[in-house]
């Protein structure tokens, strides 16, 4: 692989649980890069910080929180 380059297929193994929601690929890859590897795991992050990560777009953010609000799951508060 040449240098500066990413290995998509990587993102193939662990992004599953984005997938199935309907996330576009670069808002998976930013929860993917920031430890985020399913809708539980968003708890940890403020939605400040969902809204700070690259590729996280309009549409990606508004998926999540239906998906959230579905399992009655909040954004942590503060910083």
């Amino acid at each position: 692989m040449s240098k500066g380059l990413v290995d998509l297929t990587a993102y193939d193994k662990v992004d599953g649980a984005w997938k199935e929601i309907g996330l576009a690929a670069p808002a998976r890859r930013a929860l993917v890069d920031a430890k985020l590897l399913q809708v539980s795991d968003l708890r940890k992050v403020s939605l400040d910080k969902l809204k700070a990560l690259h590729g996280m777009g309009p549409n990606a953010i508004r998926i999540l929180v239906s998906e959230m609000k579905k399992r009655d799951i909040s954004f942590r508060t503060g910083k």
